[in-house]
């Protein structure tokens, strides 16, 4: 019986190396296809700006000073590459859930590529309503906290899909 078992974990240990070499190489891919849909050296150029740009800024209504652009409208070659590659991200985990499905993946993994799914989609939500239409300090800092939100709500997903193994 325990050689059985040793069996079936390698199994699982060889088909989890497969989903991060999938996992590697699309990343790595949809880098390279954001970088050139965005005519590469206007996005380079712009995150070379966006990082000189970065100055100490109030966040509204408390007293504490936090990074942030001096001008956050001035970036959206940046903020339309960075939403792209959160779709990108989105869609790999989508893929990702349906082959953990398939290859009846353990539920601890199947946990953690919903929690990133729902956090890549909902980085992507957040860069459309709060960094697309012309923003504003208050705007920035409001992306940030929703983006703590969005971390916070994919863990709730991914303890959700683990309390179905325990019914």
């Amino acid at each position: 019986m325990n050689e059985k078992l040793k069996a079936q974990e390698r199994k699982y240990k060889a088909r989890d190396t497969l989903y991060t070499a999938i996992s590697i190489g699309a990343v790595l891919i949809l880098i390279g296809v954001v970088y050139v849909l965005a005519q590469p050296n206007s996005l380079w150029e712009s995150i070379v700006t966006f990082f000189s740009d970065l100055t100490l800024r109030s966040v509204p209504r408390t007293g504490i000073s936090l990074p942030a652009p001096a001008n956050p409208a001035a970036h959206e070659v940046l903020y339309s590459a960075a939403l792209q590659f959160c779709i990108g991200l989105g869609i790999l985990q989508v893929i990702l859930l349906l082959l953990r499905f398939m290859m009846h993946s353990p539920i601890g993994k199947k946990a953690e590529t919903v929690g990133n799914l729902v956090y890549w989609f909902g980085a992507s939500y957040l860069i459309t309503n709060y960094l697309y239409d012309t923003p504003n300090n208050t705007q920035w800092f409001m992306f940030w906290a929703g983006i703590l939100i969005i971390l916070g709500l994919s863990l709730v997903a991914r303890a959700f899909v683990l309390m179905t193994k325990r019914k």
